[in-house]
């Protein structure tokens, strides 16, 4: 098994989790509207979802892998372009960050973890990220493809809540510090891009 893989995994994870994007932005309105507790329900919502996309890719990307390592490869570069792309559009955005309060309706805990649960899973943008940023990430000769993903899919979910949750808790002072550094969002664009593209180019030169 190789550690720094996992170690390699888990920066990744954290790094695009503090990178502003829709499902943090959406945490932090509604506890910064509504309270901490508001919060903590949409991202549980959000990191089930997570656990409905770690199937699909554990079960498809491993089947993939025993059909033919050429596909797999297929996979990989398909990955690592989508990547590149990411980084791209992120490059062609004004960096800016939108915090706008008006419009954030209230709704209960369960709602809002209902809610996140479906942002997620019926978003096709994660599942296409979870396949290109998964399979570069294999991280073992010994332990079944599934069960990779499966470890891979959980550290996400860790990595991705204790950031999300701590976005909920520290809601107040998160977007005083947004709204009063204008240029904080250009910094956030910047490490989106540089990160997207060491990601591209990791999958790329991993070994299958």
């Amino acid at each position: 098994m190789n550690a720094e893989i996992l170690y390699a995994f888990m920066l990744s994870s954290a790094v695009l989790a503090l990178s502003p994007g829709p499902d943090n932005i959406y945490v932090l309105l509604q506890s910064l509207v509504h309270g901490v507790k508001f919060g903590l329900a949409t991202v549980a919502g959000l990191m089930t979802g997570c656990l409905v996309h770690t199937s699909l890719v554990a079960f498809g990307v491993s089947a993939l892998i025993r059909e033919s390592p050429w596909l797999f490869m297929a996979v990989k570069i398909f990955g690592a372009c989508y990547l590149f792309y990411l980084a791209f559009m992120v490059f062609k955005s004004d960096g800016s960050i939108k915090l706008e309060t008006g419009g954030v309706a209230k709704k209960s805990t369960g709602a809002l973890y209902v809610q996140g649960f479906f942002m997620n899973v019926l978003n096709p943008k994660v599942s296409i990220f979870f396949l290109a940023f998964f399979p570069g990430f294999l991280f073992s000769d010994s332990i079944d493809t599934v069960w990779q993903f499966y470890i891979l899919g959980a550290l996400f979910i860790l990595v991705s809540s204790i950031v999300f949750s701590s976005i909920a808790l520290l809601a107040g002072k998160i977007s005083g510090y947004l709204r009063n550094h204008k240029n904080s969002g250009m910094v956030f664009k910047w490490v989106q891009i540089v990160v997207f593209v060491l990601i591209g180019v990791f999958i790329l030169l991993s070994e299958n």
